[in-house]
């Protein structure tokens, strides 16, 4: 089992590079059939390849254990020696099934809602191209490895997100994600380099080998921690960096699914993951990174209060609860961190796919204040929706309760967390719930706002399918991490732990099953209340949203505009650097550097004139040059 794991590795992402080539370069004489088939079918072998491989490393038996598959030397300089090599553990593992599954039910939905599009094949092949660096990034075994596969989904999403080129708001949205990620990788790349100059590798196996040597709050450790959550903020849209990831929304809707539910933006949450044996030793580090979630997770939250865009809540609603997975990761419950990433691929997902059902039975319209009344008209996507409202709400029995009470309860209980750490968590648990059931009740309930020519109607079965197997995993994905306090035997973070750090201290065991319960039950009533808050505002008395505005205009009103945070950016940095560039190429490029070359062009042309004087035609002037020439060379020989 263990060859077979060796030898296997290699094929999760050798598949979707193989659609990408196919569909890349044959994709238009193909047609949109074959091209679906082989986008889709490529991701179907690489799901079925990684869940084979999970199941023969769970027979194993040696949870914790890690095996290496290296194919080939990649760079070999001095001291530097790289190889092209994937690692096979719970971590990795979990990552592969859970990105080759989102993504294969992702393209079996493309093919319907990009059906007609004259671009169909090249948005398959970007689709395989992302998601096969997305699987070089999780199953790398190095941090160099990673990064390229980090950079590979920062040039995709570029790719995809201004998949429309021909609109320039779509063009400027690709261009705003990749700019804004070269920030954070440019700290990711720092704090990589800054390994390898302290450990002499960049081999996972071999920097935490050496940590024994290291104690806890090393200056040197909280540097690299530091630099790589920078990297960690750009990809996965934390406070400040987050501003390019409600724009993604320019994209076609799978693009938004792909991105922001189990790939791009869980890599940074998944790199933190992987280096937990670093952050452990470096506390202040992980302080930065529980209070910069925790921000972000209310902030976002605060914002998607008044959105009417569909899919930008839905984007502020993912910045949210990213957050809320970096906070787990600061108070060092890496586990709980890496379970709300899993079920958060379900439900946020299911709700970006089902908002672009949705907007396929609306003509692609976005704006919440013109649909409502939908429920009847498109029954499966309300349902499926509905089940994916209530599991980000945190709702009893289904995903999202498990992973998110496991996370507020360890914010709580963890040595490095606190109480305020989890009032503030459970505080955005009811905004989440209320903005969520906001998009709800505008979206499917109330009379129909829609344009009058508008025929609304339920989205194809290539569309609907995913859905309604997203919502079964929204449902049932939760209960691989049932706690003890419920009768479980936690089994997602018994199979996790193992190849994460754990705090010196593990304070949760030591508190009362009864706090746990209590802090349970309100986060619960939190949500409900929550629910029923926008339930009243939305369904029952829906001119209070208006009059609520307008008594709080001066807090609605910095939520509707976002505080304001793109415009300060664009104050603060974008009109400088532009004016900056634009004195640059007045006074260096233009006089310094045109100059040099358009001196040397007129040094040339001059020359070029005198000399062009010489050549006359004339046999006589030839050879009078060459007499004069010869007696030059014959009296410098003599008289030198």
């Amino acid at each position: 089992m263990v060859n077979s794991t060796l030898i296997l590795v290699w094929l999760i992402p050798l598949f979707p590079l193989i659609g990408f080539l196919l569909n890349g370069i044959f994709g238009k004489r193909l047609g949109d059939k074959a091209v679906g088939i082989i986008g889709s079918g490529a991701m179907l072998f690489s799901f079925v390849v990684s869940g084979y491989l999970l199941l023969n490393y769970l027979a194993l038996n040696q949870v914790g254990a890690e095996f290496h598959s290296t194919l080939f030397s990649w760079i070999s300089v001095a001291d530097l020696q790289l190889s092209v090599s994937f690692q096979v553990d719970s971590l990795s593992l979990m990552m592969a099934v859970m990105v080759t599954g989102v993504a294969f039910l992702i393209h079996v939905y493309s093919i319907g809602y990009m059906h007609g599009d004259g671009g169909f094949a090249r948005f398959f092949s970007y689709m395989n191209l992302f998601s096969f660096m997305m699987l070089v990034l999780v199953l790398s075994d190095n941090y160099i490895l990673m990064f390229l596969g980090w950079e590979g989904v920062g040039l995709c999403s570029y790719l995809l997100i201004g998949f429309w080129y021909e609109d320039d708001k779509n063009a400027s949205a690709g261009n705003k994600a990749f700019i804004v990620n070269r920030i954070g990788d440019f700290g990711f790349l720092l704090g990589a380099l800054l390994l390898f100059v302290t450990f002499g590798s960049f081999q996972y196996s071999e920097i935490f080998s050496q940590l024994d040597r290291f104690s806890v709050g090393d200056g040197t450790i909280t540097a690299i921690t530091l630099l790589l959550f920078v990297g960690a903020m750009g990809k996965s849209a934390q406070l400040p960096l987050y501003v390019w990831l409600p724009d993604a929304m320019a994209g076609p809707t799978p693009v938004s699914a792909l991105i922001h539910a189990a790939t791009m933006v869980t890599a940074g949450v998944y790199m933190v993951a992987r280096s937990s044996f670093l952050y452990v030793l470096a506390p202040t580090s992980m302080t930065v990174i529980a209070v910069v979630g925790v921000a972000t997770a209310l902030f976002a939250a605060l914002i998607a209060l008044t959105q009417n865009d569909i899919k930008k809540v839905l984007a502020y609603s993912t910045i949210s609860q990213l957050g809320y997975m970096f906070l787990a990761l600061g108070v060092g419950a890496f586990s709980a961190g890496m379970f709300h990433l899993l079920t958060h691929a379900f439900f946020k997902g299911l709700m970006f796919l089902a908002a672009g059902s949705v907007m396929h039975a609306l003509a692609n319209e976005q704006d919440m204040r013109f649909m409502g009344g939908l429920r009847k008209k498109i029954p499966k996507t309300f349902i499926t929706f509905l089940i994916g409202a209530l599991a980000i709400s945190g709702i009893p029995g289904l995903s999202g309760f498990f992973s998110k009470d496991e996370l507020l309860w360890q914010a709580y209980s963890s040595p490095a967390g606190g109480f305020w750490f989890w009032l503030v968590g459970a505080v955005t648990a009811g905004l989440t719930a209320f903005y969520i059931f906001r998009l709800i009740f505008l979206t499917f309930y109330g009379e129909a706002r829609w344009k009058p020519e508008t025929h609304a109607h339920e989205s194809p079965n290539k569309m609907t399918l995913p859905l309604i197997i997203l919502a079964f995993l929204s449902v049932v994905g939760g209960y691989i991490g049932v706690p003890a306090l419920l009768g479980g035997d936690n089994r997602i973070h018994y199979y996790l732990e193992a190849n994460l750090a754990k705090l010196p201290v593990d304070a949760a065991a030591h508190q009362s099953h009864s706090l746990e319960f209590i802090l349970m039950g309100i986060s619960v009533l939190i949500a409900i209340a929550a629910i029923y808050l926008a339930y009243v505002f939305y369904v029952k008395r829906r001119e209070l949203p208006e009059l609520a505005a307008a008594k709080f205009k001066r807090a609605y009103n910095l939520s509707f505009n976002k505080f304001y945070v793109d415009e300060l950016y664009d104050y603060l940095f974008v009109k400088r650097l532009i004016t900056i560039s634009k004195w640059l190429w007045n006074k260096f490029d233009v006089r310094v550097l045109d100059g040099m070359a358009n001196g040397a062009g007129k040094l040339i042309t001059v020359t070029g004139w005198y000399v062009r004087t010489v050549q006359s035609g004339l046999v006589s002037g030839y050879a009078l040059s060459l007499f004069i020439g010869s007696l030059l060379m014959i009296g410098y020989y003599f008289f030198r």
